[in-house]
């Protein structure tokens, strides 16, 4: 909720062409004009077959809630052209490949891939950067339009003040919690065991006894691109860490293999497979070293010493946080988790790492954790941790006490619905539109568009 985008973005998806052959029976038309743009009878017809496929609910008749998402889409478009949006082409190419490689870890090959959709790679990947880059646009159009409503604490009181009883929302019980955690040191040996593997790797790949693909799918640890042989498609500086990108960008010879690179998220090493622009696309085979059981223990034990720490009063839990913590979300913020979906420190229990959920659960306020071993969502590598309950919020009607920000963002996400409705009016009555008479008997949620 910390980005509101307008629940009106909805493309012409071109990724729909695999249903593009049951359509060629249909005598394609001109359906809608909107400004100088056509809507085409298969626009609609592809994006109801994708929908459908996607299990996706079409709430009335898809052969007016469709074309007028799309027209919608439109006027924004228009927009977006007038104030020179423009889009970062290589987040656009990231998302493609991402796209086109999950296409192809799904189906296997290229060719079964092609005849699934029944049309060239090439193809398929320019209608993916038509549909990436106009969903880009659009977001960036919608958010330009109400980057200005804010709201202050007075509009924030006269809003829930005015709230009928029974709207005022049930909020879940909420926790907010501050963590220190750190990785066990890994032995030497537990180093040197794995550096020793992907030497042999690479040995193995250098002299042609073995593809790198064929290890990568056989050992990488990096489970999705394993499923592509170690592929990662194309991808620009900025969405590799950087110690992979310096080696990756730095590699010209296709038939090499890069020295081991090591990582936050383990050991690697990189196969280039192929340069484009400011791009790259290589393969990888990733290795992560395994904690032994002594390390945890050692771990756990560390930590144990550093909450009895705190507990003496010998140092503050945000002291400890400083000194210790590695956990570089939280480390700079007094160790205070932030929940990505909401963009404030309350959580619900449903939302927490699990096991961290089951730790807290019976926990009171005040109250420090026990040290106990966790996957890290971030880097998927074990940690050890401690947390300490900051705050407990039972189930409650929400009030501005407890929930001012929840209260903030349901306010100004109302503005800019408000705002993006009006502007949609506005926009109807300012365009060209013609829609073809066959079409319009339709109940629409924006009526303006048959001019009177």
């Amino acid at each position: 909720m910390r980005k509101f985008v307008f629940s009106v973005i909805f493309l012409t998806t071109f990724i729909s062409t695999s249903f593009s052959q049951s359509q060629k029976g249909i005598i394609d038309e001109v359906i809608w004009i909107v400004g100088d743009e056509a809507i085409l009878r298969s626009d609609v017809e592809e994006q109801k077959a994708w929908m459908q496929y996607q299990g996706q609910v079409i709430n009335g008749d898809p052969y007016c809630v469709i074309p007028e998402q799309i027209a919608i889409n439109k006027l924004f478009l228009h927009q977006a052209d007038l104030d020179s949006i423009t889009v970062n082409e290589s987040n656009v190419l990231g998302q493609v490949e991402r796209q086109i490689n999950n296409a192809l870890s799904q189906v296997g090959t290229k060719e079964k891939l092609e005849e699934y959709l029944g049309k060239s790679l090439a193809d398929y990947r320019e209608g993916l950067i038509t549909m990436y880059r106009e969903q880009s646009i659009i977001q960036q159009m919608q958010e330009k339009l109400i980057e200005n409503i804010k709201s202050t604490p007075s509009d924030i009181r006269r809003y829930f003040n005015q709230l009928n009883q029974d709207s005022i929302p049930v909020m879940p019980a909420q926790v907010e919690l501050q963590i220190i955690s750190f990785e066990p040191p890994v032995s030497a040996q537990e180093i040197n065991r794995i550096k020793e593997r992907l030497r042999d790797y690479s040995e193995r790949i250098t002299s042609g006894k073995t593809d790198f693909s064929i290890l990568a799918r056989l050992y990488s640890e990096d489970t999705e691109s394993a499923k592509r042989g170690g592929e990662l498609g194309f991808m620009g500086r900025g969405q590799l860490v950087p110690e992979f990108a310096n080696v990756a960008f730095n590699l010209s010879d296709t038939k090499r293999v890069s020295r081991i690179v090591q990582t936050e998220f383990g050991f690697h090493i990189i196969q280039l497979i192929e340069k484009k622009g400011d791009q790259v696309n290589c393969r990888h085979i990733l290795l992560k070293p395994h904690i032994s059981l002594d390390d945890k223990n050692n771990g756990i034990l560390r930590l144990d010493s550093i909450s009895n720490l705190i507990k003496k009063n010998r140092m503050s839990f945000e002291q400890a946080v400083t000194y210790f913590s590695q956990d570089k979300n939280t480390a700079m913020n007094t160790g205070l988790m932030i929940d990505e979906k909401t963009g404030t420190s309350k959580f619900e229990y449903q939302d927490l790492p699990q096991e961290i959920s089951k730790v807290v659960y019976n926990m009171n306020v005040g109250d420090i954790s026990q040290p106990f071993s966790m996957i890290n969502p971030a880097t998927n590598k074990e940690v050890v941790a401690i947390v300490k309950v900051k705050s407990k919020t039972p189930n409650h009607k929400a009030n501005l006490t407890d929930d001012f920000q929840m209260l903030r963002m349901m306010y100004e996400s109302k503005k800019k619905a408000e705002f993006i409705k009006e502007w949609i009016i506005k926009k109807q009555k300012e365009t060209y539109i013609s829609i073809d008479p066959a079409w319009q008997n339709c109940n629409f949620e924006y009526p303006g568009w048959i001019k009177k």
